[in-house]
């Protein structure tokens, strides 16, 4: 994939059905990306970098597109993979995943069975085993990559407005968060929603 040239959102689209893999002791853990979210720099008043903001948490950030930039709120860890050129701070935050390989040890970290293992972007990087040691990381050259081969493809693409960003004017409603319609691991589906998990991917 292309993270430095294509638009935050077109990338944003882009990675649903690509499969997201993290290595562990020779071991692949990881599943379909079924939901993501774009936030789009200095303008943006939800991303981390709104007015030019530069502290050490957000250093990574301002890295090539490709990097990996991992926050902590509330104790969960937070995915997000930066796009665009060197200080262009935009980046797309990974908020679930189908899980596909090695399922037994996402359970085993989680301690819960059913959607609610990777349903949600801190339960995601808990499930696989994702910390902050990854920040600034490069993305497909260590431990953690996107697998492009074998990958799916969603039937549909919803756009919504992003989730947990309330009192940030026009950008609290904008249309920056995609996901797999009808995927039961997107974060906050209705069950009527719900589709089997074969349903939302193209044959």
């Amino acid at each position: 994939m292309d993270f430095i040239n294509q638009s935050t959102i077109e990338v944003a689209k882009e990675l649903l059905g690509k499969k997201l893999l993290i290595n562990h002791n020779g071991v692949w853990v990881g599943g379909y990306i079924v939901e993501t979210e774009a936030y789009l720099g200095v303008e943006d008043m939800a991303c981390h970098s709104y007015n030019g903001r530069r502290t050490p948490k957000v250093f990574s950030l301002y890295e090539i597109g490709g990097t990996i930039y991992i926050y902590v709120m509330h104790s969960h860890h937070m995915l997000n993979i930066v796009t665009r050129d060197v200080d262009v701070p935009e980046a797309v935050l990974i908020r679930a995943i189908q899980p596909v390989e090695q399922v037994k040890y996402m359970l085993m970290n989680r301690k819960i069975e059913g959607i609610n293992i990777s349903n949600g972007p801190g339960k995601l990087t808990k499930a696989m085993g994702i910390t902050k040691d990854l920040d600034g990381t490069k993305l497909n050259v260590g431990q953690l990559i996107i697998d492009e081969v074998s990958c799916v493809y969603p039937k549909n693409i919803i756009t919504s407005p992003r989730i947990g960003i309330p009192n940030k004017e026009p950008w609290t409603g904008k249309p920056l968060r995609f996901y797999v319609e009808g995927n039961p691991y997107v974060s906050r589906i209705k069950k009527r929603e719900m589709k089997e998990v074969e349903e939302s991917w193209k044959v």
